[in-house]
């Protein structure tokens, strides 16, 4: 018999957080960190932020490194925008569903079949097919930016079909959607959103865009993250039912604590499907670890990078 013996474990600081701090200032480094980090994280976090105010800092930032506590699309675009600074992400493998949904190569063919379209895509989606677009949006200014397009000009939008259907319903504009979507924003259903309503009837629903139709037609306000926090300080309600992944509770909850916050539950109540479960995979052991051993890096190659550029500094300026 021969005993199995375990992988070692890296060793850790006893206090994470002031060693976090510590390297930050080694390093000259900024950490941006998404709503839908675990708390722990936002908290350490220089930034904290949606998809848009994450891509504005990091255009604007000064610092050399550039720490990204997210997932992968959101490392690529710093990397986009930065190209000479060194760009970490904490763990490589959180991804994005809805990334993953929208293949470059799949997405190039369907885009040959409309030659004569105009190409915004959704953030929430690779360098290689930003490098495919015309304009990058995010959930925060594709109402704004799609407005903006000429009105005989005709759209392709990608990868999320549910977000494309809401601008569509916003601007009155036809466009072509790609059957994109994210897995969070899936699990939601009408049913449980009814029985929280029944079970606090004045509570306010807020959702994120990427819910199905049937979800968002019970909402009182719909908008990215950062827009639904902002919501849920002004308004006069008390008590919140809140459809997006629930890491933005730990922003509203700091914000007003004299509030409620409820999450909403995905449809199957055995498993925690309404956290993005790439989001999660970023700790404050794996922050600390990636900026001690300044890996793992994000690259874009150069010819994508140049390409992907273009769309998303269409967006800044449009913002």
């Amino acid at each position: 018999m021969f005993a199995t013996l375990a992988a070692p474990q890296p060793s850790l600081p006893l206090d994470l957080i002031a060693a976090i701090q510590d390297l930050k200032r080694e390093l000259n480094a900024v950490i941006l960190a998404h709503y839908y980090q675990d708390p722990a994280i936002q908290d350490v976090a220089d930034y904290i932020g949606d998809s848009l105010g994450l891509s504005q800092q990091a255009a604007r930032t000064e610092a050399e490194v550039i720490v990204f506590a997210g997932v992968h699309f959101m490392a690529e675009t710093a990397k986009i925008l930065n190209p000479d600074k060194l760009v970490l992400l904490p763990d490589l493998a959180a991804g994005c569903s809805l990334a993953d949904s929208c293949p470059a190569e799949a997405f190039a063919a369907f885009k040959a079949q409309y030659p004569d379209h105009w190409v915004i895509s959704y953030i929430n989606c690779s360098a290689e097919v930003k490098a495919l677009s015309d304009i990058i949006c995010t959930s925060s200014n594709a109402v704004k930016i799609v407005r903006q397009v000429p009105a005989d000009q005709p759209i392709i939008f990608a990868p999320d079909r549910n977000l494309g259907r809401y601008v569509m319903a916003q601007t009155g504009r036809q466009m072509v959607l790609w059957e994109g979507s994210c897995i969070v924003h899936e699990t939601f259903s009408e049913r449980r959103i009814l029985e929280l309503k029944a079970a606090y009837p004045t509570a306010e629903v807020i959702a994120h865009p990427e819910c199905e139709e049937a979800v968002l037609r019970h909402a009182d306000f719909i908008g990215s993250t950062t827009a639904l926090l902002n919501y849920a300080v002004t308004s006069k309600a008390s008590t919140f039912i809140v459809v997006t992944e629930p890491g933005i509770l730990h922003q509203m909850q700091r914000r007003t604590p004299e509030k409620t916050f409820i999450p909403a539950p995905p449809q199957d109540q055995t498993c925690n499907c309404n956290e993005c479960p790439f989001m999660r995979l970023n700790t404050l052991e794996k922050l600390y670890l990636c900026m001690r051993d300044r890996r793992p890096q994000i690259e874009v190659p150069e010819e994508v990078r140049q390409a992907a550029l273009k769309p998303i500094q269409r967006m800044l300026e449009l913002s």
